[in-house]
């Protein structure tokens, strides 16, 4: 079994060729010094546990592996940062064409029309007269409330009723949608 005396013999003799051999490779200072010491710390364990005939090949063996695990995770890690790059270069060009296929004289087009009236059409009566009130005619909850003779709280169920259909019904025309009916 070593003692710590030994390990500190086999850093002080390796240390400086360790960190110089991981450094070449991974080119960051603080990484080849953890390289190095974990690398030291192996062949310390190795050696109690067994007898070693070239500690200095073992440790540059170590050392190897422990510089290509690292330089591999950084491939990995690169990839996903890339990954994540495109992504996000695909998802602005997206917006990017469909704000350029947004032509405002289609806004008011007859087939949105068309589908906004069918589907108020088939909205419980109650709902359709609240939300073409509240959206319409630009009239408040409180309004809306005492002219029907129901609880803002009414309104306000009925008004989510009508935009989730509405929302389902246009769902084409999404970012139309929002613009059109959310304040």
């Amino acid at each position: 079994m070593l003692q710590i005396e030994q390990f500190n013999d086999i850093y002080v003799k390796y240390y400086r060729k360790a960190y110089r051999f991981s450094l070449m490779y991974v080119r960051n200072d603080q990484v080849a010094e953890d390289i190095a010491t974990e690398s030291l710390i192996k062949l310390w364990e190795t050696m109690n546990k067994e007898t070693v005939e070239k500690p200095l090949v073992l440790l540059l063996t170590i050392l190897k592996h422990k510089s290509q695990d690292y330089l591999r995770a950084q491939i990995s890690h690169k990839e996903r940062l890339e990954a994540m790059a495109e992504w996000q270069r695909r998802e602005l060009s997206i917006r990017i064409s469909t704000l350029e296929g947004c032509n405002p004289d289609d806004i008011f087009s007859t087939e949105i029309q068309t589908i906004l009236n069918h589907t108020l059409e088939v909205l419980p009566e109650q709902t359709a007269i609240v939300f073409r009130m509240s959206r319409f005619e630009q009239k408040s909850g409180k309004e809306i409330a005492q002219t029907l003779g129901i609880t803002v709280k009414g309104v306000d169920y009925h008004i989510a009723k009508a935009l989730k259909a509405l929302r389902i019904s246009l769902k084409d025309y999404l970012p139309l949608f929002y613009f059109l009916f959310f304040y």
